[in-house]
């Protein structure tokens, strides 16, 4: 009888003793070194991948923005501030979602299918009303109409696919140097700036591919927008 409390005491000594030592090396030592470890050498995007300006946080270098002006009474979809670089359409998650202008609570794609809405393989004007097709057609459309300015026509098969496109999050940050290109007259036709001015900030922010050969040259719309800021402050 003795023996079997003993023994009992002893094993349960030995697993309390287990649990305490694993709590300290698991639960306190190893996040203190990895969080030490991430914020010495990786402090930026340990948190966040902050974007700042004026000495203020205005966003993350991994999550879109919107450029858009207040909605008028009755307006439910707000209209784009065409004087800012625009993004990707943020409509990943669908209209009966609250993340369809980059809030920050869910982030998803819409699960269409390539076909969704074709008629006979091909998008048409007849396509069904929340379709991919419908979806697509009427984001080029608005390219089209938001960024043809005087001097500079834009045609439907100017605007690249990511400018009608959401991204598989919905939350995209970047867009191609081509749909930026594409932005320039407008942008500096909205702020009064040349259009090789707009041109070369573009080209000024745009980056390569990830070690020369992963993915495809991109912008940043938050930080050409910030840029965009600091050059009209300059006139």
């Amino acid at each position: 009888m003795n023996n079997s409390v003993t023994n009992t005491a002893r094993l349960l000594g030995a697993g309390l003793r287990a649990v305490l030592v694993l709590t300290l090396v698991t639960g306190v030592i190893y996040p203190l070194v990895v969080t030490g470890i991430a914020q010495g050498l990786f402090g930026n995007k340990a948190n966040g991948s902050e974007i700042k300006a004026d000495g203020h946080v205005v966003g993350s270098a991994l999550i879109g923005q919107s450029y858009n002006l207040p909605l008028k009474k009755g307006q439910e979809t707000p209209d784009p501030d065409l004087k800012w670089f625009q993004g990707r359409p943020a409509n990943g998650l669908g209209s009966n979602s609250v993340n369809t202008q980059y809030k920050l609570i869910l982030s998803g794609a819409t699960n269409l299918a390539a076909d969704s809405g074709a008629v006979h393989g091909t998008c048409t004007a007849k396509s069904e009303e929340g379709s991919l097709c419908a979806q697509v057609l009427a984001a080029r459309s608005a390219v089209v109409k938001d960024n043809a300015v005087p001097g500079y026509t834009v045609k439907p098969s100017d605007v690249p696919a990511e400018a009608v496109t959401s991204s598989g999050s919905g939350l995209d940050p970047d867009i191609s140097p081509a749909y930026a290109a594409l932005q320039a007259h407008r942008v500096a036709a909205k702020n009064g700036l040349s259009v090789a001015a707009v041109e070369k900030l573009v080209k000024d922010h745009t980056t390569g591919r990830t070690l020369g050969f992963i993915g495809e040259p991109r912008v940043s719309v938050l930080e050409l927008n910030i840029a965009l800021k600091g050059l009209v402050a300059k006139q």
